[in-house]
């Protein structure tokens, strides 16, 4: 059986045949089969040409739905201002702001540009580098010539610039002189604070952005908040109080210079919060302007110092308090118990004495006012190397101090490698143990808030802070009752404000030498509480090498140094704490 065609024959040659054979004309059988065979083909293009048509169709009745839903979406939403995106954008973000207690700005940001130089384009780099050195007076012309006509391509001149040194630039006219737009970290009150704020510098850089970031103090703990985008609208609020930290810092200035002082640092923080209101460190530097770590000589010779977190010192006499107030807590003594205070005290080759001859024997209280060496010593003796420790320990002295600043880390107090007696007698009254201002307002807190060891804290939050109880309600209470006394009758007495009771210790500490103390180098300290009546702050100002030269002899206790700089201090700022002046009968 023969299969089917599976192809149909372009000329039916069967039928040409036999018309041809009948006489009949096969032109027009070939005619009539060419015409049905193109009318096969229009009817397929026909039929393909209306489904893409239909596609078509389709496709565009998508896009016009599409385009329809998405205007009802913008007209339902909330109207927003459009913005545009540019080469290197990716890497530019709104540092959020920084500020103080009272929404005062201490950090933000400022438009402004770079310069840089493609130097295939420059038209006169001997003319641009004399007319650049002119506006720039960091930059020298030579060295600019030479890096002009090297093999570099591209070439860095600032990486930032006021508008008008911009302008001075454009007009020079070089067309190899190219401009960057970026942002640039401001501090608005220059100095102000520079040691909390620490500074911010340039990350990533591109010619049309750069990434700021923190490089030291609360600009460097928290940069990941304020490179965050999701906090670029919400401000870092310290607890600084801006009016307060300007005080402060005015007349710690000027009494330093005053003094003759190589450094000052003071602490004021809240008893009962730990927040800091004030904290300055002196010599100082301006965050907008940022000197270079020092390469050679003392790190605490520089103004990047911070001498009230990083310093570490043997604090004195203000120690004293501490000691006497856990013979209480553990009652071995009360402020009426009668010591010996004949000395001086050996052990060894050492000696403990008094700076001043104060008899033979003090009552606990007095041995506080007098400021003696020999009965903290002796009420010392019974309490013990361990549980002296221990106690130190608790009030926070053994460890840095966890306050959110990096430098903090560096401020660890340097304890006695063994805990003897004799050092548990010198770290009684100071020596021995050396630690940070910031350590001394702390163990200070907890004396005047009745007893609550707190933790100091420079961001704001309204969360009430942990609080871990070191001393009773009474202990503290009768501690802070000889802190007064100190003032109104012994070595504080140019503490006292009129309207402000004051409650404090002072301490002179000899600066450790070569292998020895010298004798005409001191740090001079005053711990002080106000209002005594109602403890809400206290204050610690050290000065480093201070000298009062008003005399035939200069002076260095810190009655003369450390007391009337603090007693000015609280005088300028208890008014703008909000403190109202109470008069005792």
């Amino acid at each position: 059986m023969t299969e089917p065609s599976l192809r149909s024959p372009i000329r039916p040659l069967g039928y040409i045949l036999s018309a041809r054979a009948n006489g009949h004309d096969t032109l027009k059988i070939e005619r009539e089969n060419i015409e049905k065979r193109h009318e096969g083909a229009r009817e397929n293009n026909r039929l393909r040409a209306q489904g893409r048509l239909l596609c078509l169709g389709i496709m565009f009745l998508c896009l016009y739905v599409a385009v329809a839903l998405r205007i009802g979406l913008l007209a339902a939403s909330e109207p927003s201002e459009p913005k545009s995106q540019r080469a290197g954008a990716s890497i530019i973000a709104q540092r959020a702001d920084i500020q103080d207690r009272q929404g005062r700005i201490l950090a933000t940001n400022m438009d402004t540009h770079s310069l840089y130089v493609e130097t295939e384009h420059l038209v006169d780099p001997a003319g641009t580098s004399q007319e650049l050195a002119k506006i720039f007076s960091d930059l020298n012309p030579k060295r600019l010539f030479k890096d002009f006509t090297s093999d570099r391509r591209f070439l860095w001149v600032k990486r930032k610039m006021s508008p008008e040194q911009m302008q001075a630039a454009h007009d020079i006219g070089d067309p190899g002189l190219r401009f960057g737009p970026r942002e640039m970290r401001l501090y608005p009150n220059g100095r102000l604070a520079a040691h909390v704020l620490g500074g911010a510098s340039f990350g990533r850089e591109g010619v049309h952005a750069a990434e700021v970031v923190g490089v030291a103090g609360i600009e460097k703990v928290f940069d990941s908040r304020l490179r965050d985008p999701i906090h670029s609208g919400q401000p870092l609020q310290l607890t600084l109080d801006l009016s307060v930290q300007a005080a402060v810092e005015q007349v710690l200035h000027g009494g330093m210079k005053l003094l003759n002082a190589k450094g000052a640092a003071a602490v004021l923080m809240d008893v009962h919060s730990g927040e800091l209101i004030a904290l300055t460190s002196l010599p100082d530097f301006d965050p907008n302007n940022r000197p270079d770590l020092p390469k050679q000589g003392k790190a605490a010779d520089s103004p990047l110092f911070n001498r009230a977190v990083q310093g570490v010192y043997e604090l004195g006499s203000t120690f004293k308090i501490f000691a006497i107030a856990q013979a209480m807590e553990l009652g071995l003594v009360s402020p009426e118990t009668i010591v010996d205070i004949r000395g001086p005290i050996r052990w060894g080759k050492y000696r403990i004495s008094d700076y001043r001859n104060y008899g033979e024997q003090l009552s606990v209280s007095d041995i506080i006012v007098k400021s003696s060496n020999i009965g903290t010593a002796r009420v010392a003796t019974m309490i013990g190397s361990e549980r002296q420790k221990s106690f130190m320990g608790s009030l926070g002295f053994l460890e840095p101090i966890p306050l959110e600043m990096i430098e903090a880390k560096g401020g660890r107090p340097l304890i006695p490698t063994k805990w003897s007696e004799l050092s548990t007698m010198t770290v009684s009254y100071g020596h021995g143990l050396s630690a940070t201002p910031l350590h001394l307002a702390t163990g200070y807190a907890a004396i005047a808030n009745g007893g609550y060891k707190i933790t100091p804290t420079l961001v704001l939050d309204r969360n009430a802070p942990l609080k871990t109880r070191v001393l009773s309600p009474e202990i503290a209470n009768a501690s802070l009752k000889m802190l007064r006394a100190v003032v109104t009758d012994g070595t504080a007495s140019m503490a006292e404000v009129a309207g402000y009771a004051v409650a404090g210790k002072t301490g002179t500490a000899d600066k450790p030498g070569k292998g020895r103390y010298q004798t005409d180098k001191v740090i001079a300290t005053l711990a002080s509480v106000f209002p005594a009546y109602e403890p809400k702050y206290v204050l610690v100002v050290a000065l480093d090498e201070a000298e009062d030269r008003t005399g035939w002899e200069p002076r260095r206790t810190a009655g003369w140094t450390a007391v009337p700089v603090s007693a000015e201090i609280i005088r300028r700022i208890a008014p703008l704490l909000g403190l109202a002046p109470r008069f005792e009968n």
